[in-house]
């Protein structure tokens, strides 16, 4: 092989890798972006640039994607039942090419109680144009 090809092939290989790299760094910083609108209740921070979105949470109905208006509603009403103690991103895996997964994990009390729990809340990304978009959000106790 010729020195010319080689560094060719190396140049390609360390951008990808780099590449990869950079997709993995956007998507740490998409989830604690994330982590940071959950606890601070900002609906619309959490679905940022993100047009539609499925959401199964307590009171919306998982069967379809929503509308980000939609969606930040039904976020916003959900956030209204609890006061959040700390939202912390626990993991943020790639799950195939392009799509990712991250999973916070939240401790809350419930108004009016003085209970404190604690839930997964498991939210869906996926890459379009070198930004991670918001594409789903579940929770799980």
């Amino acid at each position: 092989m010729s020195v010319r090809r080689t560094l060719t092939l190396v140049g390609l290989l360390t951008g990808l890798v780099l590449g990869r790299a950079s997709a993995q760094d956007g998507l740490v910083t998409a989830a604690e972006a994330a982590a940071r609108a959950w606890l601070a209740h900002d609906a619309a921070g959490l679905v940022g640039r993100s047009q539609a979105l499925v959401l199964q949470i307590p009171g919306a109905d998982p069967s379809a994607a929503l509308g980000r208006a939609q969606a930040i509603e039904l976020l916003r009403r959900h956030f209204q039942s609890a006061t959040e103690r700390s939202v912390a991103v626990a993991t943020a895996r790639a799950v195939e090419a392009g799509r990712s997964v991250v999973e916070l994990d939240r401790h809350y009390v419930v108004r009016g109680t003085s209970d404190q729990r604690r839930e997964s809340v498991f939210l869906g990304f996926r890459l379009v144009q070198g930004e991670w978009i918001l594409s789903e959000v579940r929770t799980a106790q």
